[in-house]
Order: C-alpha cells, then sequence, then structure tokens
C-alpha cells in the first residue's frame, strides 16, 4: 500500500490551509505490494482479531499508547481495554505485527475455518466476448490478443468463448470439436429478453472450458471466428442485404444476457468472473443502443458546448448493467478497437463500475491489445475490497477521488469491486471547525484500512498429474491497515517546503474531471488557471512578508522553494492535454473519456509523466548524458547531445538530431544501456506503451516534437515566438499580481 501525502507538514488551521492555497490530501494505491519506499508490509494472521477502538473504530496500531490492560486510540485519544483474548496474545509479541509495524497485511478467517481460506474453493473464471459485427482485421488482431491471453492464465482457470452481432454465439470447446450454439437477439428493444435463455441453449459448465485441457480446442475455436456477412444481418433486421452497413451489434442485450447466465454459479464456482469485452463500434442493435449522430450536430450553431454535449451518458443502460454485473460477481474490461465515435461516455460505466478498465485503440495496424491484455492478465488483483481512511479527531476526508462506490450506510467507506496493484484513489482533507489542529506539537495520524480477497491455488499432490480435477484454488481474505503519522507545519514556508507536486497534480487531475463531466471543459480550463494563479498569489505574499523581497517584483518561478517549481510546468502541460483541450481543436470525445477513466485510475508518479513527459538525453546508446530535460528544441539544442528518450507513459520515443554522428547506430542495439532503460520503463506499467524510434535527419519528427509543449500556445495554435510556456507565465503572473492588489486594498 503505497500512500503519497501533497503535504508532509501538514497546515496546523484552516486559516494556514486557506493562506497557502495548494491541495491537501493524499492519493493510495492500497493493492501496491509495497509502500512509497519500496518496504513491504509485515505478515501474519489473526487479521479479525485486531483490537479496535470503541469510540472511532480505528485499528490498535505502533503509534498507540499501551497500558497493562489497555491502550489509548492513537487517532482520538480515546482510552480502550484488551479482553481475555488480547490479553492472552499479549504474552506472544509475534502474534502482535501491528504493534511493531505501521505497516502489516493480516489474514482473516472466512466462513469459520481455522486456516484462512481453506476449504473455500472458487476457480479463476474467465469470459471473452467478441464482436462479429466487425471488418476482418479487427478479428485478427482479438484472435491474437486472445492468443496472448491464453498464455497467460493460470492451470485451472475456466475460459468461455462468446460471440455477438445480432446473434449471440457460445461455444463448447470440451469436446473433440468446437461446438457453437446461437441464440438470436430480437431487434425490436422493446422485446423482453432472449427468444432462448443462454443456460438452455448452453449449460453453463459446458461453456466454462478449463484452460489446462482446452488450451488448444479453443484455439481452434478461435480460428474459426468470421465477421457476420451483411446477408446474415439483413435477413435478422428485415432488411435488404444491399442497404445494411456494418452494424447488428447487439452488444447491450448480449452483455445483459451474459451476467444472467455467469450469475447462477456466482458464489459456487466463481467469486468473480471477469469479462473482457472487445467492441468495434457503437451498439446499435437490441438493447443498450447508443445514438453516434450526437457527435456530428454542429453545437457551435446552436450555441451550446460540444465538450459539456457530449462528456454525459445517453442512457443509463450501462451504468443500471454495471450495478447487476456487481450483484453476480462479474467484472467487465471493455476493448474498444475504433477510429469512430462509439460513445465510450455511456459505455464506461461498465467497466469501471463493475471493477474493470476501458481501453481504447484507434486502429489495428500497431495496436497494443494483445500486451495489454497479458499484462492485465499477469499481474496478481483482488476483489470484494472495501477501503476506509481515518483521521485523528480535527480533520476529515473531503471529497474521495477514484473507480470506487461509496458504501450506503457508512461515511468515507468505500467499496472496490477489483483493484490491480495499479489502480490507485485519493482524497482530500478538511478540517472539522476553524482551530485545525488543537494541539500543534502533537502529529496528525492518517490510518487506512483495506480488506480484501485473492484466489490463490492450493498445493496438492495431484497438481502433478497436469488434469484439470487436480488443480483447486481457495477464496482467502485479507485485510491490511496502514498508519502514517505527519507533523503540523510551523508557518507556511514550512507547509510550501513539503509540497509533493505529482500528488497536487493528482488530486488537481480527479477535480478537472468531475467539474469538466459537470461543467464542461472550459470550467475545468479555468479551474487549473485560477488555482495556478492564487497559490502564485499567496506564495509572493508569504515572500513580502519578508522586507528584503521588493513588492513589485512577482516570483513567478518559485525561485525560494524547489518543491514548488515544477507546478506551472505540470499546470501548462495539463492545460495543453487533451483532457482539457477544445472540441474545435480536433479531440475526439471517446479519446477524451479513456484518457479521463486511464489518469483517474493511475498512480502520481505515472500521472506526471502522462502529464509532463521526462526527456532523457544519451550522448551514446550506452552513456546517459542528462537525467531530465524541459520539453522544449531550445533545451535540445544546447544539450548538444545526439541521442534522446522521451517518456510519455503511453508512448516512449527514441529521437536521433539531425546532427547524430552517423556511426552511431540507429535504431540503438539490444544490449545497450539504452535499451535497457526501455524494457525497465516497458516492465514497471500498467499498459504497455508504444515505442517509436524517429531519426530527425531522415524521417518525419512531428510525433516527437508534439511533445515539446513549452513552445505550444496553451490554447492550441501552434508553435510561435511570443506563445507557449512564456507567455503562459506572464498570464499567471499577471493574474497573481491583480489578486495581491485587489488583497491589499482590502
Amino acid at each position: 500500500m503505497a500512500v503519497r501525502a501533497t503535504l508532509s507538514r501538514f497546515p496546523a488551521t484552516a486559516e494556514a490551509l486557506e493562506a497557502c492555497a495548494v491541495q491537501w490530501g493524499v492519493a493510495v494505491t492500497p493493492f501496491a505490494a509495497a509502500d512509497e519506499r519500496g518496504q513491504p508490509p509485515a505478515t501474519g494472521a489473526g487479521g479479525d482479531r485486531v483490537p479496535r477502538c470503541e469510540h472511532c473504530w480505528a485499528y490498535l496500531n505502533n503509534h498507540c499508547d499501551m497500558e497493562r490492560w489497555g491502550w489509548s486510540c492513537a487517532l482520538c485519544g480515546t482510552l480502550n481495554g484488551f479482553d481475555d483474548d488480547a490479553l492472552g496474545r499479549l504474552q506472544r509479541s509475534d502474534a502482535w505485527p501491528e504493534l511493531s509495524f505501521s505497516f502489516v497485511d493480516l489474514e482473516i478467517q472466512v466462513d469459520g475455518s481455522e486456516d484462512a481460506g481453506v476449504g473455500v474453493q472458487a476457480r479463476p473464471v474467465y469470459v471473452a466476448a467478441v464482436d462479429l459485427a466487425c471488418s476482418e482485421e479487427f478479428l485478427e488482431l482479438i484472435k491474437s490478443a486472445l492468443l496472448a491471453a491464453l498464455e497467460a492464465l493460470i492451470p485451472g482457470s475456466l475460459f468461455g468463448l462468446m460471440t455477438f452481432s445480432h446473434k449471440i454465439g457460445l461455444y463448447d470447446v470440451q469436446g473433440p470439436i468446437p461446438v457453437v450454439k446461437n441464440v438470436f437477439i430480437p431487434p425490436d428493444t422493446e422485446e423482453e429478453g432472449l427468444p432462448v435463455a443462454l443456460e438452455d441453449a448452453m449449460p453453463l459448465l459446458s461453456f466454462l472450458a478449463p484452460i489446462d485441457t482446452c488450451k488448444d480446442r479453443i484455439a481452434a475455436a478461435l480460428d474459426t471466428l468470421r465477421p457476420t456477412s451483411s446477408w446474415e444481418r439483413g435477413a435478422a433486421s428485415g432488411q435488404e442485404p444491399d442497404t445494411v452497413l456494418l452494424g447488428g451489434r447487439g452488444f447491450g442485450t448480449a452483455m445483459s444476457a451474459l451476467v444472467d447466465y455467469l450469475s447462477s454459479e456466482y458464489g459456487t464456482t466463481f467469486a468473480l468472473a471477469r469479462v473482457f469485452a472487445f467492441l468495434s463500434g457503437a451498439p446499435d442493435y437490441g438493447d443498450g443502443q447508443l445514438d453516434t449522430r450526437r457527435y456530428g450536430e454542429q453545437y457551435a450553431s446552436k450555441g451550446e458546448d460540444p465538450d459539456l454535449a457530449l462528456l454525459p451518458e445517453q442512457i443509463p443502460f450501462y451504468k443500471d448493467l454495471a450495478a447487476v454485473a456487481v450483484q453476480a460477481g462479474v467484472c467487465v474490461d471493455i476493448f474498444a478497437v475504433t477510429d469512430e465515435y462509439t460513445d465510450l461516455a455511456s459505455l464506461k460505466f461498465l467497466s469501471i463500475e463493475s471493477g474493470g478498465s476501458l481501453f481504447l485503440y484507434t486502429n489495428t495496424d500497431d495496436s497494443t491489445l494483445p500486451q495489454d491484455i497479458y499484462r492485465l492478465l499477469s499481474r496478481p488483483y483482488a476483489f470484494g475490497c472495501v477501503l476506509r481512511l481515518r483521521t485523528s479527531s480535527d480533520f476529515e476526508p473531503g471529497n474521495s477521488y477514484g473507480h470506487f462506490f461509496p458504501d450506503p450506510q457508512y461515511e468515507h467507506v468505500q467499496h472496490i469491486i477489483c483493484c490491480d496493484s495499479f489502480a490507485t484513489y485519493a482524497y482530500d482533507f478538511e478540517f472539522k471547525n476553524p482551530e485545525g489542529f488543537s494541539r500543534h506539537t502533537d502529529p496528525a495520524v492518517v490510518q487506512i484500512a483495506f480488506q480484501y480477497s485473492v484466489i490463490e491455488p492450493v498445493e496438492t499432490s495431484e497438481n502433478a498429474t497436469q488434469s484439470s480435477s487436480s488443480y483447486m484454488f481457495c477464496l482467502k481474505r485479507r485485510l491490511r491497515i496502514r498508519t502514517l503519522q505527519y507533523r503540523p507545519a510551523k508557518n507556511i514556508n514550512e507547509i510550501y517546503d513539503s509540497v509533493d507536486p505529482e500528488a497536487v497534480l493528482h488530486i488537481l487531475v480527479h477535480k478537472v474531471i468531475l467539474i469538466s463531466l459537470d461543467k464542461g471543459v472550459k470550467e475545468g480550463r479555468s479551474l487549473v488557471h485560477d488555482w495556478l494563479a492564487l497559490l502564485m498569489a499567496r506564495y509572493n505574499q508569504v515572500l513580502r512578508s519578508d522586507a528584503r523581497n521588493p513588492e513589485s517584483h512577482v516570483d513567478v518561478d518559485f525561485l525560494h522553494c524547489p518543491q514548488l517549481q515544477m507546478l506551472p510546468q505540470l499546470v501548462f502541460a495539463l492545460l495543453r492535454s487533451p483532457l482539457l483541450r477544445l472540441h474545435e481543436e480536433g479531440i475526439h470525445p471517446d479519446y477524451r473519456i479513456y484518457l479521463q477513466c486511464l489518469f483517474s485510475a493511475l498512480e502520481p508518479s505515472s500521472l506526471a509523466k502522462a502529464m509532463y513527459p521526462v526527456l532523457i538525453s544519451y550522448s551514446s546508446p550506452d552513456k546517459q548524458a542528462f537525467p531530465r530535460h524541459t520539453l522544449s528544441r531550445a533545451a535540445l539544442i544546447m544539450s548538444e547531445s545526439p541521442i534522446f528518450l522521451l517518456d510519455a507513459f503511453t508512448n516512449l520515443i527514441v529521437y536521433y538530431s539531425s546532427t547524430a554522428d552517423p556511426s552511431v547506430p540507429f535504431p540503438p542495439p539490444r544490449d545497450c544501456l539504452l535499451r535497457n532503460k526501455i524494457d525497465e520503463l516497458k516492465k514497471n506499467r500498467c499498459i504497455t506503451p508504444k515505442l517509436t524510434f524517429i531519426h530527425g535527419g531522415r524521417e518525419d519528427s512531428t510525433l516527437f516534437e508534439s511533445y515539446l509543449i513549452e513552445e505550444q500556445d496553451v490554447d492550441g495554435s501552434g508553435f510561435t515566438t511570443d506563445k507557449g510556456f512564456v507567455s503562459f507565465r506572464e498570464s499567471i503572473r499577471q493574474a497573481a499580481a491583480e489578486i495581491i492588489e485587489a488583497e491589499s486594498s482590502l
């Protein structure tokens, strides 16, 4: 569990918080294998026996004051007594890892079993739902992706293959040859349900095949997949074949039926079923149809904001279906492969609210889909998660951000359907009263509890036989507890010196996404610009309290505070990013939605790279020259290095300057330092970045130059000498000066 606070020294009062104008909160990656310093948790049993405070329900931790018969809560100060069980455990120091470590991961008994998880069996279940109202190129990519997925799945997993178009296809691959049963989807959305239930067409346990014995047959079934013809779609819809365009995509009906199909074995065969839905366009048949015509409307002529019009969902169908999926133990990942408007604003809810992810690929030629699905299935995940953040009594969580949903009964409790080691959530803080911390010398305390389930293979002697019946899995429940202390700052200078700019950006991006969805992109841009101007004004007001600083000067570069110096560039990059660029600049609404879903789940360092890429120079493929440059042509010229590596999180670009010595090998050889760096970056990433090699003297450098944002106008007007980051700094300086002048006259 990694936790990064925006401030390592907390503001002491509400007045200090307002005066510093810094975002106050934390970013939490609960299922990370280690903390933010790389330290793993202390492990043990008895997660259900950790003593809890009678007043605030916080868990006993190593910051609590211990008495002979009880303990004082580090969060609220309440004195709690030990029960007989706790007193008995006190005799064994190894039974209390929570008293020795601030970060623990403890097993919880499941269904009363003595050894947590043993006897509670659940097999991993995966289902691929493939769109056949598609092109040959799309289908070839999906076949490659599913073959990669089969290699990533652990033996003993169950796998089902379903197709959809104007009909649903269910594949039984457990016999000598694959058998498909088709159920036609009614074209009229007013008809209720399918003519035949999927369970009646094919029993679920015939549909779900064990990977270890049926992998080759699944691959053979994939080889039989073909796009549906216009004749088939025309016959199903009652139209002439010549008039039927590529379509007949009954995605909504298919997913609704699949969720109902799987629900019969929830809690018996599986504890979580993961569905991979592959889409080549918008659903246009049966239930859940989406009208793509709204993308082509002329909003400007109507006086409407296209960004605000295209970001909300059209219909609640997929959000409602996600709620049903959660109750059925089904998590849906959506992989959209299309360059046409698909209305991901409506579809996204089925993925993110069921615990899944949303992926978008604009073409099949250089898609990283096979690598992405392999990564997704290769990394561990938790499910059925509950996340609770508690604080000491003087402050509390304000807003919470991320792909979770709040508990309907308990405040500050979030439920997460499925969570991997990269998934990150955020909270901001607020004081309960203006006085702030009642005792400025006592540390503030934050405790994060994360309860989750995992499925683990059980070692048995029969495993060596490699038969499907020999593979056993058990459900295990665990509790992670992380307790942290933060000292209140003595003054605003201490607050500024303790800023984590990447964590600040993390919370800022969450706020921007929410306001963009609610009030439009223009409001999001105003929020970011105004916040930076206010921060700069507050910082300069602190500077002017020192008589040595001239009042007429506005320090726009935060020269006296290194921790703040990166913020103007990060905010400028955020304004230039597709999240906040306007519709008329050519930003596709589906791409904006995809980035909103991706960025709102990233941890702070990855998000900072996605916003303001890291540019590293190399004097040769085996020698690094400088670890970071600003994103400008001037930086390239001044460095005089021939090779640059740009890490934009979703893209990795190796750029050779036009002046590079011809003797320098291009592309860089496999065993060099630069290649090792690239491999390291790709390995520690939740998605597969696209790797591009560009030689500036021989090839088009437009892609690389598009990331040199400091010479681009913040409104997107391109490369000019008087625009870009310099003019942005000046606009922020003027806005900060106006705030200072207005507040000084009060």
